[in-house]
């Protein structure tokens, strides 16, 4: 009689376990995606920061924006000047797949060493 008992809710964990699954991989990879794009940030956050610096030197445009594309590879950027700091703004896809666009901005005394 006890086997009649169990044997109602056989299969019920593979069931439960199918629906659980697909909920699991989703928290994963938005995890992975948002950690990915925090990365990005943070890299393009450091080129804008550099790119700034040799602004504010006097480097030349390509140099300034070779830096900006060294650190995140398809990024843009733009140098202005703004009184006594020269500023500059980068932005960037976040990821090939996400339709987010990243943008940082750094600015620089002028004429700084």
């Amino acid at each position: 009689m006890r086997s009649r008992e169990l044997g109602g809710d056989r299969g019920s964990v593979v069931a439960e376990f199918a629906v659980a699954l697909p909920a699991v991989v989703v928290v994963v990879l938005l995890s992975v995606a948002a950690l990915t794009v925090s990365a990005q940030q943070v890299r393009l956050q450091d080129a804008a920061a550099d790119a700034a610096r040799l602004a504010a030197r006097g480097e030349d445009g390509e140099r300034i924006h070779g830096a900006i594309g060294a650190g995140v590879p398809g990024a843009r950027s733009t140098v202005s000047h703004e009184g006594d700091l020269v500023c500059v703004s980068a932005t960037a896809p976040a990821h090939p797949v996400l339709p987010i666009t990243l943008s940082a901005r750094s600015c620089g005394l002028a004429g700084g060493w």
